[in-house]
Parts: structure tokens; sequence; C-alpha cells
């Protein structure tokens, strides 16, 4: 037999979970920076004319990755001896260090069956420092190459950004919980976020306006993909400009590729109004190029417009923002009005308008932030503007997304209860929780006569079975003079007391019931109609069976024509029958 080793103290097991996400970490930087600097090295081996050794390019592999981050870098040689910076960040870069930190923070904080897991707290930190460990050594590994790091932006927003993804990392380690507010926080505000009836309502505004947001995105990719065909010759001329050789012309293609994303948004922001800058002395909006820009050769600035006043199809990017806002109010409608629920599960107009408000701000914000990273300075002087302005790209979105987004959320939601206007008496007389046994089948039982619950309820009225093209009156299946059917026991009590020979009740019976008819079971053909089940001839024998019946038939509706009434005959023995003059009964 082996012998078994001696289990851990807690301590040691803790510690050893959190050096475990310690090196995740370090692993997860070290991936993405590897990465890059291999393909780095693989463009300078393959240049023919490199500038500097292999120490150069994994010192530009270094400053790139840490770019990647958000960081700002710094061109010290330039032909006027003044640094220049560099802060336009290529978004599609960002993806690939903001994934791996997650799934590092995820990965160590996940349980794991026959491992012990950190806390969600140090996971957290233990990933968060191992990474940022690593950043700071690029960083010092850079500072000689021809890209420097500036020391400031290592911790805004490099720790930012690396702390944002891990910490997203334990929250989806955590199955994504929702957990209470801090104790600071409002009163108010903790006992609306612990009602799930408010959760739903947040939730709903949040996907609405990441909706709205990735319609703005993916219409300023249409503008741009649009403005470079228009002016596809001049892009090529910029690419090829740019290198003469295919290694070069591979490192533009995959800079203008990392840069779509940015391209994106400053089509958004261009969509929206206020535009982007191309220099610190001109814009360019739907309205036309203002100023002298300073562009450099580069193929994607190929889709900048004209200078002077646009023409009138560049008028056409406003629809961008004005799809965006009919995209997010149709997310909220869609939880607001769902189409496989009753009226009742229904957002009133005031939930509906609040919720779409809060998308669109949420919108606004998000627009704000893309646009803020979107652009950046590309060197001194007339490149040091250059982007979308983010402080007027955020509020331009919220305008637009609420200012067509409410009024459009309100009549899509009219419209999908349209069809519904039907179910006010359904929704006015459920009783409690009938609510949530709605759908198709609920609205059929209606439809049908029924309660919306499977229960049976008056029959429909002759009238009400009959389309327009029939009775000339619309179609209805409500029954204004009906109380509702009686119960079993009190059929059964009633039926009880006629057969003693007791007073007949008001109702309860079949016969009382005024929407039972006696000839229904009677064949309904054209040609019985005309002799003995027609309207009229029937309406007379129901008026004799209840001027016959007394006050069995007292509750019968009004719209039967009454009969003459016939004097009451002293009561007789049973068995007998009541004389008159004539011998037949009654006398009139």
């Amino acid at each position: 037999m082996t012998e078994r080793s001696p289990m851990l103290p807690p301590e040691r097991t803790r510690t050893l979970a959190l050096a475990s996400a310690f090196l995740r970490g370090v692993a997860a930087a070290g991936l993405g920076l590897g990465s890059l600097a291999v393909l780095v090295t693989v463009l300078w081996i393959s240049s023919p004319y490199p500038d500097s050794g292999p120490g150069g390019a994994l010192r530009a592999a270094a400053a790139v990755w840490l770019l990647a981050h958000g960081a700002e870098l710094v061109r010290p040689d330039t032909l006027s001896g003044v640094p220049a910076p560099v802060g336009v960040v290529p978004l599609l870069l960002v993806a690939g260090p903001v994934w791996l930190a997650h799934r590092a923070a995820r990965d160590a904080a996940e349980p794991e069956e026959g491992r012990r897991r950190p806390s969600q707290a140090g996971a957290f930190c233990a990933v968060t420092a191992g990474y940022l460990l690593v950043a700071a050594g690029a960083a010092a590994y850079a500072r000689d190459g021809s890209l420097r790091v500036v020391p400031d932006t290592l911790a805004f927003p490099v720790a930012l950004v690396v702390a944002g993804a891990a910490a997203a990392g334990v929250w989806t380690a955590a199955g994504r919980p929702f957990g209470p507010l801090p104790s600071w926080s409002p009163l108010v505000l903790q006992e609306a976020v612990a009602r799930t009836l408010f959760r739903d309502r947040a939730e709903a505004a949040c996907r609405a306006a990441a909706v709205g947001a990735a319609v703005l995105v993916g219409g300023g990719a249409l503008l741009v993909a649009v403005a470079l065909g228009r002016n596809a010759a001049a892009a090529q001329d910029s690419f090829l400009a740019l290198s003469g050789d295919w290694s070069g012309r591979l490192a533009v293609l995959l800079l203008a590729v990392s840069l779509v994303p940015n391209a994106a948004l400053w089509g958004a922001a261009y969509g929206l109004g206020p535009g982007f800058a191309l220099g610190t002395g001109a814009t360019a909006t739907p309205l036309g190029l203002t100023g002298t820009p300073a562009v450099p050769h580069f193929p994607l600035l190929a889709a900048a417009p004209d200078q002077g006043p646009a023409a009138p199809l560049n008028w056409a990017a406003l629809a961008v923002p004005a799809v965006a806002a009919l995209a997010l109010a149709w997310c909220v409608v869609r939880r607001a009005a769902p189409a496989d629920a009753p009226r009742a599960q229904a957002w009133s107009p005031r939930e509906t308008v609040l919720v779409t408000g809060l998308a669109a701000l949420g919108c606004g914000a998000g627009t704000a932030l893309l646009t803020a990273v979107a652009g950046g300075p590309l060197g001194s002087g007339a490149l040091a503007a250059f982007g979308p302005v983010w402080w007027l790209a955020g509020p331009a979105a919220l305008a637009w997304t609420a200012g067509i987004g409410v009024p459009a959320a309100l009549l899509l939601r009219l419209w999908r209860l349209r069809e519904r206007g039907w179910a006010w008496r359904r929704d006015a007389d459920a009783p409690e929780g009938a609510e949530d046994t709605g759908g198709a089948e609920a609205d059929e039982d209606v439809r049908k006569g029924g309660d919306g619950n499977g229960a049976d309820a008056d029959p429909v009225p002759e009238e009400a079975e009959e389309g327009p093209e029939e009775t000339g009156k619309p179609r209805r299946w409500w029954a204004p003079w009906r109380t509702g059917a009686p119960s079993d026991s009190t059929v059964q009590e009633n039926q009880a007391e006629a057969a003693a020979g007791g007073p007949a009740p008001a109702g309860g019976t079949t016969e009382d019931d005024p929407g039972f008819e006696p000839y229904d079971f009677l064949p309904t053909d054209p040609w019985h109609e005309k002799d003995w089940h027609g309207k009229e001839t029937r309406e007379a024998r129901w008026a004799s069976l209840k001027q016959g019946s007394g006050g069995l038939m007292a509750d019968f509706p009004a719209h039967v024509p009454a009969a003459p009434r016939f004097e009451e005959t002293p009561a007789t023995p049973a068995g007998e029958k009541p004389a008159d003059a004539d011998g037949r009964g009654a006398t009139p």
C-alpha cells in the first residue's frame, strides 16, 4: 500500500491558490506580449531594409502592446526635435489583452473539483498584480526604443483596463450575480435593486442601450465603407505610396485592419452630427468640411469628405442615428409588450417611457466612452487633436435616441397591443396570477366565450357568431345582460326545489339561463328557417313558453317581445284541469 500524503493546512492551501492566480495573470500578459512580439519579429525579418536590430523590433513590440492597453507613446526622434505623442489606440488590438485578462481571472476564481480556489477578492488582486508586473517590465524594456511609454498612462488607463477585465472575469466565474448595493448607498436605491421588477427593467434598458450603440457603430462602418468605395482610387494610391515591398504593405494592411473599429466610431460621430476633427483646424460634419485638414497619407483617411459644403447625399448619414433610435425603441417594446403574453403583463406607458429614457442615457454614455478611446493625438501642432470629440458625440447620441426612441416606443407599444384590445374584460376580471396562464390558448379560449383559464362561460349569442357580413353588426363576444353562469351546487339546489314543487328561482336551472334557447338544437338550414326555425316564429313560441311558465322566465332578456298577459286562475287540485268558459283552461 502506498502511504497517503498528509493534508496541507488551510493557510498553505490558500497561499498556493493565490500563487496560482498570480501565475495565471503573468501567463496571460506574457501570452499577449509574446504573440505581438512574434508578429513584429516576422515583419522585421521580412523587411529588406530594417531601421534597427532585433532589440529595436522587440522594444517596438512591447510599446505597441502597451498601446493596446491604452498607454500613450512618444516618438523622441522627429525632424523638428520635439517629441511627438502617439495616442490613437487601435481598438482591434485591445480585444486580445482584455480577453486574456478576463480569462485568467475567470479560471482563477472558478471552482474545480479537488482544488481549493482563492476568494473572489484574492483572485482579482492576484491576477491583476501578476498582469501589471509584466506590463511594468515591458514599459521599462521599451524605454530605450523608438517608441517610449508615458509613465503616467501606466496607472490610467492601463491599470484600469486590466483591473476591469479581471473584475469581469471574477464576476463571470461567480455566475454574474447582482448582489446588494453597499451600505452607504441610498436606502431607496437598495430597495429598488432588491426587487425583481426593477432588475428586469434595468436589464431591458441595458440591452436596449447596447443594441442602440451597436447599430450606431455598424452604421458608422457602413458610412466608411461607402466613402471608401467612392474614393477607392485615392485609398489605393495612399496604400501603394506608403511602402513598395510586400512586407511593408502587409504591415500597413495589418495596421489598417486594426484601426477599422476606430474608423467605424468616426463614421458614427459623423452621422450623429458633431463629426470628427482632422487636426486642430478642421472638422468634418454632414454639413461639410471646415478648415484646413492635416491628413497624413493613410488608406482609411481617404474616406474623409472633401473640403467645402457637403452634397445632399452626405446628409443621408443622419439616417444612422435615426435607425439606432428605432432599434433601441424596438428592443424596449419587445419586453414592454411581449407578443405571446396577455395584455395585463404589458408595461404601462410611463414604464415604457422611463425604460426607453434610461436606455437612451446608457447609449449616450457608451458612445461617449467609445469615441473617447477612438481618437487621440498623432503628433504635435496641427495633429494634436485627431478624431471625434467625446463630449459632443455622447450628448448627440442621447438626444437622437431619446428624441426619436421615446415616441417610437410608445407608438410601437400601441401597435403591438392593437390586436389584443378585445382582452380588456379578461384583464380587468382575471384573478391574481391569471396573467401567468396567458398566451395563444388563453386568447382562443376567451374568443370562444371562456374566461381565459380553460373554464366554460356563457354561450356566445347568435348575433356574435354571425359575421358582420351576415348580420350587418360588428362581431361581439360579450353579452351585457348576463351576470355569469351559476355554479354546479346552485343548479342542483334549484333543480331539487323545482322537483319538490317549490317556487322556482330566478336563475340556476338550464331553462332559467337567459342564454338558453330551447330551439337551438333544431336545424338552421334555409328551408327550415322559413317555416319552423325562423327568427320571428321562434321568438313567438319562446314568448308563449315564458308566459306559461309563470315566474320561471321572469328574467328573460328585454330584446324578446313580450306577449299579452293572461289572467291568473284559482289553483286547482292536482290531477284536475282548470275550467273556463270554453273548457280549455285559462281565459285571456
